[in-house]
């Protein structure tokens, strides 16, 4: 039996062991790239949890500003003024000259009573005035002729008196008969009823061919003067003050205090809640209190050009009572909590969240005073709040910025 060479047998068990190996490495090197590819596929499709578990929360930065209080009240228009038309003759009603609700000017004639009564009684008081004219010419002839004859001692001292008397009388009843002619022309004159004032007249009171006056019924229409409206309102003691302390001072082209005050301006809503255009001027304000009430009237007056504004309605009116300047303001809806105890949600620039207790103030649309605990430029959060608590990171969105001082 032959025996293979050496190095034939050393070759080939060389070779198997090589090929051994490597095939071992192979699948564990395999083994591990399948293990990593699957690793990463699996880490490329899973979410950022730390950035998914973070919440969006709007943010709103404290601002600085100057902002106007105003106080709201419940007013009531009426007009300027208010005129009734009344008749001041007795008799029957023959015509009206205008159209109901349409504007009157003064002077002009709205009414015709009859007058033939009061046109008879007006020549009656010029005929005694005629008469009473005859007989004072008469009575000065007589004194004329007596004169003459009490110098050449023809007539008495009894004479020349009764002849200045009856001058002295006709001269009297002459001017008694010149007030009477005078109180017809006026009471006929009443037969014809004017508008006293200029302004809106309302509905007849009376139908043409009724009685009326003295003893009918006197009450013909009413004038209201609108052009101009009042507006009332209630206030209280310390209200009133703020308002008053916002009338600053002017000064004058030294530098002196001219002590003129500006004066207080008002604003009030139509019927349909929008702000009216034109403002008013407070002009009176009642100098008692009520007692019941803790308020005094306070009276403003206001253009009403378009006649947009009718007495009787009722409005909102608001008035400034103080400037509160270089205040911190906040949304108010950031301002969290009741009574005294009142906080916000810091959200720093890192995202913390901090709970802080602030001091509030006045309330101007949207917006609150923050008198204490804040500082200006301080973010603060906006919604989301029951997700807070000390510690937790957000990521903070700016939110946009509200009207601070109204329109």
């Amino acid at each position: 039996m032959s025996i293979p060479p050496k190095h034939s047998r050393n070759s080939d068990c060389g070779f198997s062991r090589s090929t051994q190996s490597f095939g071992k490495k192979g699948k564990t090197l395999f083994a591990l790239f399948v293990l990593i590819g699957a690793s990463l596929i699996v880490n490329c499709n899973r979410p950022n949890q730390s950035s998914a578990s973070v919440p969006e929360v709007k943010v709103a930065e404290v601002d600085t500003a100057s902002v106007d209080v105003y106080g709201e009240y419940e007013g009531d228009i009426r007009a300027r003024q208010s005129v009734e038309v009344t008749a001041r003759v007795e008799g029957v009603l023959e015509k009206m000259l205008f159209k109901e609700g349409s504007y009157v000017t003064k002077g002009q004639t709205l009414f015709v009573i009859d007058p033939k009564l009061y046109q008879a009684r007006l020549e009656r008081s010029q005929a005694q005035l005629d008469r009473a004219k005859a007989l004072l010419d008469k009575a000065k002839r007589d004194l004329n002729r007596i004169r003459p004859l009490y110098t050449q001692k023809a007539a008495s001292q009894l004479d020349l008196d009764n002849a200045e008397a009856a001058v002295e009388c006709a001269e009297a009843d002459v001017e008694i008969c010149k007030v009477d002619l005078l109180e017809s022309k006026i009471t006929l004159g009443y037969t014809r009823v004017v508008a006293p004032i200029s302004g809106y007249i309302s509905e007849r009171m009376i139908d043409v061919g009724a009685l009326v006056g003295p003893g009918g019924r006197s009450l013909l229409a009413t004038i209201v003067r609108s052009d101009t409206v009042l507006v009332d309102f209630q206030m209280t003691s310390l209200e009133y003050l703020k308002s008053k302390d916002r009338n600053v001072n002017i000064m004058c082209e030294d530098g002196s205090v001219c002590f003129k005050k500006l004066p207080s301006y008002v604003n009030i809503t139509l019927a349909d809640g929008s702000e009216y255009p034109y403002q008013g001027i407070v002009d009176f304000a009642d100098p008692v209190v009520d007692t019941k009430t803790g308020t005094f009237t306070v009276r403003a007056e206001m253009p009403n050009p378009d006649g947009c504004l009718l007495p009787g309605e009722t409005t909102k009116v608001k008035v400034l009572l103080d400037v509160l300047k270089g205040a911190m303001t906040v949304p108010a809806v950031a301002v969290r909590g009741e009574g005294s105890d009142k906080y916000v949600f810091v959200v720093s620039s890192d995202g913390a969240v901090e709970k802080r207790q602030v001091s509030v103030g006045e309330i101007v649309g949207k917006q609150i005073v923050v008198t204490a605990g804040l500082k200006a430029g301080e973010m603060v959060a906006v919604d989301k709040f029951d997700l807070f608590s000390n510690g937790i990171v957000v990521n903070p969105v700016s939110n946009s910025k509200k009207a601070v001082r109204p329109q």
